[in-house]
């Protein structure tokens, strides 16, 4: 279960570039936002406050600090904290809303009070209207190193529209794309575009192996990964003119008798057990298990040579567990 807590000290901040009128965030923007997000989840971590927790996250952050906060205090387990490096802010250059930002820095899991692991993230920061105020949208931890980010001349992220057609795929069906294998596998015809990864042709493994073991069970399991309302936003690689996409999704999964025939009792995953609406229930029929993602994925120039969606990071969560 991602830990989704932070702690730490005050950030350096970036070298303030010069801000004109078309530029609706700042860099001051981005940082007071961070550094309130830091200091409310913190201290909702440090007292196992939920509902201060939850108001400061969104999307799918919003779903898994929700299952996790309800699983840990419903243990009596205290929610670990995290403590981050010095980011670095991608700040779009935009001028309206919806607006946002992106934040790279390194977290350190801390648990009773000692340094765990490390991981290199990315954290989108958003707020639909002024009016609203900003929250974390979604974090993702990379498996690599993160390709430059092209910047103007103020210093500020080049913005990628979500039906960019210069990319190799427009941003707004690079998700629906993945799915595509992560659903069906190297069969798809979306295979020769998508790279094998955790979270691409791996993701679908496991779930086949699931499949195949509940069938020798005499149970039918089924997934599949979904587009989900969440922020999709993009940011322009430097030199290459291929683009940072991120976007979330949902991969829902069941586990049933077939037919709903009422059977014997159908284990509920145990990290679902805390979302049911009531201890009472049982998977005579079937069991539904859904998890929130926030994907980050590199997407090359459309006349790039071989080119191919990658993902490069991910974060995810349980969202809903149901079982009748």
């Amino acid at each position: 279960m991602t830990l989704l807590s932070v702690q730490g000290c005050v950030p350096a901040p970036d070298a303030d570039a010069v801000t004109r009128a078309s530029h609706s965030v700042t860099f001051a923007d981005a940082r007071a936002a961070y550094q309130t997000y830091l200091k409310v989840s913190d201290s909702a971590a440090a007292t196992g406050d939920q509902a201060s927790a939850l108001a400061v996250v969104t999307s799918a952050q919003w779903a898994q600090t929700r299952s996790q906060y309800t699983a840990l205090v419903a243990a009596g387990t205290p929610v670990p904290r995290y403590r981050y490096g010095t980011p670095t802010f991608y700040v779009p250059a935009l001028s309206g809303f919806p607006q946002w930002f992106v934040a790279a820095a390194d977290r350190t899991t801390v648990t009773g009070g000692k340094p765990g692991a490390t991981d290199s993230t990315l954290m989108l920061f958003a707020r639909e209207k002024k009016t609203e105020d900003w929250t974390l949208s979604g974090t993702v931890v990379l498996s690599g190193r993160l390709p430059a980010i092209a910047r103007d001349v103020d210093g500020y992220a080049v913005p990628v529209s979500t039906t960019d057609t210069s990319l190799l795929l427009r941003p707004d069906v690079a998700g629906a794309t993945q799915a595509a294998v992560v659903d069906d596998g190297p069969s798809s015809p979306a295979a020769p575009v998508v790279a094998a990864g955790p979270m691409t042709t791996r993701l679908h493994a496991a779930q086949a192996a699931r499949a195949a073991a509940e069938q020798a069970r005499g149970l039918q399991y089924q997934w599949l990964l979904q587009g989900a309302p969440y922020p999709q936003v993009g940011l322009r690689l430097a030199g290459s003119g291929g683009a940072l996409i991120m976007y979330g999704m949902y991969l829902n999964t069941s586990n049933e008798h077939p037919n709903l025939v009422a059977g014997s009792p159908i284990p509920v995953p145990a990290e679902f057990t805390p979302l049911l609406a009531a201890p009472t229930e049982v998977g005579y029929h079937e069991v539904l298990a859904n998890w929130a993602y926030q994907f980050a994925a590199i997407d090359p120039p459309a006349n790039a040579r071989d080119g191919k969606l990658q993902v490069i990071g991910s974060q995810s969560g349980p969202s809903f567990g149901h079982a009748y």
